[in-house]
């Protein structure tokens, strides 16, 4: 029995393609014009087209062809638009264009026409005047021959399973002969920090991890959390392909080398406080990740964002504890480098946030949601390795889609950039992550 279809629209690394995958849905397509989070995307899901392009090129016909899904009806289409105007006296905030993302967006939904869309985007597009273009959206939505589920909801991961403080907006539409759907309602209880990462061995205790992101260790889960991320225990509202992964390999956690200075500086801090110097946060155990940010881009440095440092440990968290404090499973792999993968998990939608969502959807479909029998194996690890030259090629894309900045530095061993400031535990600037 078919699946509903879902096509995601600025994917990044694909939180929200996993989240809706979760919920049910078959991913037909993945639109990112980042040819390295384009590459992430592909090694995750396989069975996906990942088209590395810019909605502003591409036609609901085009996306139809490259999938090959041509007239199939699609039952969702969701993504977070960056968008960074708001509207001026005498101006309409969707023809800035700053927001032609968005426009196109909405342009895209018009041409593919799918039964419901989703719009995700930051908790401050509901402040101010910002809130005027968020109006706009509504409006042009329901020119499109969409309603919005009004009032529009900002949500919070930590309500969802999820062990972060995250506040995202979400906007859900209903194409005019579709029935409306709900908000999700959050969940009794919340997950801890060290319900989410405590099982994780300690990455500075393997040489392995000061050049490659992973090693193979066996190591004991316990919390029922962390053991269905392992994937050593069943979630029965999991409805996603089964992925072929070995459980004892730990990845993501290339380690950062720190100073004795910054180590001493890390473990005198109390926990749920500020470190003075870096401004880092020390983790917790029993509370909540605070928001995972991104970093900045190349064109503006190439900033690895503030890590929260380790609740236990003398560092910042590693690229695979920040995975599952966003709720990743331990298959899903990101970027080898540090700056790359943080970028991926900051820009990107926590899985569980976004079956919540998707969940919701299912359930305005009247769909009963199945789990594949199939398990599915993962793309080839050298997608997780490429830098923007050979991304871009495998893509065959310009290298010039992603602006980029001439670096003074850059790391070999890694081959991410590093910070220009003297000391790499000294907070960099970061931006608001747009999804």
């Amino acid at each position: 029995m078919a699946r509903p279809i879902g096509i995601d629209l600025f994917a990044g690394a694909g939180g929200l393609s996993l989240g809706f995958e979760q919920a049910g849905f078959d991913i037909a397509a993945a639109v990112e014009i980042d040819p390295i989070h384009c590459a992430t995307h592909e090694y995750n899901f396989p069975r996906t087209k990942t088209i590395c392009a810019s909605v502003v090129d591409l036609t609901g016909d085009e996306i139809r062809r490259l999938s090959g899904i041509d007239d199939t009806e699609i039952d969702v289409v969701f993504g977070g638009a960056p968008c960074q105007g708001f509207s001026m006296i005498g101006k309409r905030a969707l023809d800035d264009h700053r927001n032609q993302l968005v426009f196109h967006y909405v342009r895209l939904v018009s041409e593919l026409r799918p039964k419901y869309c989703v719009f995700e985007n930051v908790k401050g597009l509901t402040l101010g005047k910002h809130a005027q273009f968020l109006t706009e959206l509504i409006d042009a939505l329901g020119d499109a021959g969409y309603n919005v589920v009004l009032p529009y909801q900002v949500l919070n991961a930590s309500n969802y399973g999820v062990p972060q403080s995250r506040q995202r907006l979400f906007l859900i539409a209903a194409r005019n002969d579709q029935t409306m759907p709900v908000y999700p309602i959050g969940i009794e209880g919340r997950v801890t920090v060290r319900q989410a990462i405590a099982d994780l061995p300690d990455a500075d205790q393997f040489d392995e991890l000061c050049s490659s992101d992973s090693v193979r260790v066996e190591w004991i889960t316990e919390s029922t959390y962390a053991r269905r991320l392992r994937g050593i225990e069943v979630d029965n509202t999991d409805y996603s392909y089964s992925r072929a992964f070995d459980p004892n390999v730990l990845t993501c956690s290339l380690i950062t080398e720190h100073t004795e200075l910054s180590k001493t500086r890390f473990l005198a801090t109390p926990p749920g406080q500020t470190e003075k110097v870096s401004r880092f946060l020390r983790l917790d155990p029993e509370g909540l990740c605070n928001t995972l940010r991104a970093g900045t881009d190349s064109a503006r440095g190439a900033h690895t964002s503030p890590r929260p440092i380790h609740p236990v440990y003398p560092r910042v968290l590693t690229v695979r504890e920040a995975a599952r404090l966003h709720s990743y499973p331990d298959w899903f792999r990101m970027h080898v480098t540090k700056w790359h993968g943080f970028r991926q998990i900051g820009n990107s939608v926590p899985p569980l946030l976004g079956r919540a969502v998707a969940s919701a959807i299912m359930d305005a479909l009247g769909e009963i949601a199945t789990k594949p029998e199939e398990v599915m194996a993962l793309g080839d690890e050298s997608l997780l390795s490429m830098n923007m030259g050979e991304a871009a090629a495998f893509f065959s894309v310009s290298r010039n889609v992603i602006a980029q900045r001439n670096r003074k530095t850059i790391d070999k061993r890694s081959t991410e950039p590093v910070s220009e400031v003297a000391d790499e535990d000294i907070e960099a600037p970061f931006e608001l992550a747009p999804s």
